[in-house]
């Protein structure tokens, strides 16, 4: 394995977060190295996309291939209660402009993600497949660069002023430096599988995103996706999902299907593919979003909780924001870790608002509804923070949903970890 051992930057992971901010670093004409574990296309769920991830694709001038993909076209978002009784569609175009963030996708992950990285290879970004990151390279206290391991088993020295680590939820650098927090309160447990041949809603409402309940505020989601795929799974405490005594994800997803009557229904003509997949308590935050030559982005900074299919989205705006804030410390050759203060405070403002409306959303006796029976006018900024709007100031919708329930106060988290800060 033979490739320059000095770049600009090296990034770690070749996910959403690790080929966005690729991307947009080589299109700079910076030498960018991206070291990907896996080989692509590989699995990965994840897979609906919230209106406003327009913004990152435009930058990453993706908006015609994503037009002229496969991926089902996704207008609206519903709820079903469990008695199988659904809402009417919440459609993105009853607020925003159609030919932007008014239509979003469904996308078939190993092909989305495969497009994102081919996109950073034509952009000029070396990326490196099936290559394991084993260390950060360290000289006097700062981070300047990577050791890995190829497949051929050699191991090789990566060099570069700026590291990012987009290696999502498996967060290399935040759990090597003890950065990572639990979110105190969104620790569920999911499960899921995929169907084929299973009903689903016809023209504009083929590809809505469905939310439907079960008790103890579990819930479905419903990803219509191409090739007459469906994504399909429950999501909720993990001591509801595992009573009587229940452990395998198969069991627990077919003995939760029968808890909502649409589910029950729609999946009635499908066949179950694959594999069922189960995880727990990923709801995780970074202490610190940077050190001395290091920068966290995507889920490897802040994963929250996959209600509100927030997840891309902030991928892809964060690595897109990395790698705008990465271009200005190489221009400036200034890489201390507070340059990246405003990144970090941005970011979070958007976090800690959907937070707040996951929270709500978990509470027992919380609804939107009876939220906009109250306040109206309350609707449209619902409508915007579900939509991924996420960097307003809500102030007002919060106390407004104070009246309903408790909402957690924003988390002391994020800041980068500077030397006064290290060593106190």
């Amino acid at each position: 394995m033979k490739h320059d051992s000095s770049y600009d930057v090296v990034i770690i992971g070749g996910g959403p977060a690790g080929c966005s901010s690729a991307s947009i670093l080589a299109e700079r004409g910076r030498r960018v190295l991206v070291l990907e574990r896996e080989k692509f296309p590989r699995y990965h769920v994840g897979e609906s996309m919230l209106p406003f991830t327009y913004e990152p694709l435009r930058r990453l001038g993706l908006i015609d291939r994503m037009r002229q993909s496969a991926f089902i076209k996704k207008y609206s978002v519903q709820f079903v209660s469990p008695n199988g009784r659904a809402s009417q569609p919440f459609y993105f175009f009853n607020r925003y402009d159609r030919e932007t963030v008014a239509q979003t996708w469904q996308v078939l992950r190993s092909e989305f993600d495969e497009m994102l990285m081919e996109n950073a290879r034509a952009k000029g970004a070396t990326v490196i497949e099936e290559i394991f990151v084993k260390e950060l390279l360290r000289e006097n206290g700062r981070v300047v660069g990577v050791r890995a391991q190829g497949k051929d088993g050699v191991v090789v020295e990566f060099r570069a002023p700026m590291t990012l680590d987009c290696t999502g939820k498996e967060a290399f650098a935040a759990v090597r430096q003890g950065w990572r927090v639990k979110d105190p309160f969104l620790n569920k447990v999911a499960v899921w599988t995929y169907y084929k041949g299973s009903k689903r809603a016809e023209g504009v409402d083929e590809g809505q995103t469905t939310v439907a309940f079960v008790p103890d505020k579990g819930w479905f989601w419903h990803i219509p996706m191409h090739d007459d795929r469906v994504s399909v799974g429950v999501v909720a405490d993990g001591k509801y999902l595992s009573r009587d005594g229940v452990k395998t994800p198969a069991k627990i997803f077919q003995r939760e299907v029968e808890q909502n009557l649409w589910i029950q229904d729609c999946l009635s003509t499908g066949e179950q593919v694959g594999d069922f997949y189960i995880t727990s308590e990923y709801s995780f935050h970074a202490r610190h979003c940077a050190s001395e030559g290091l920068l966290l982005v995507g889920d490897a900074f802040a994963f929250l909780d996959p209600v509100f299919s927030s997840g891309l989205m902030l991928a892809l705006k964060s690595g897109v924001m990395a790698a705008d804030a990465v271009d200005e410390a190489l221009a400036a050759r200034d890489f201390s870790p507070a340059r990246f203060a405003s990144y970090a405070a941005s970011l979070r403002v958007g976090i800690e608002n959907m937070r707040k409306l996951v929270y709500a959303f978990y509470q027992p006796d919380f609804s939107f509804k009876d939220v906009v029976d109250r306040y109206p006018d309350a609707a449209a900024d619902i409508t915007d923070c579900l939509s991924g709007d996420v960097d307003k100031d809500f102030t007002a919708l919060w106390q407004k949903f104070r009246e309903f329930v408790p909402l957690p106060d924003d988390l002391p988290l994020g800041e980068p970890l500077t030397v006064a800060a290290a060593s106190s």
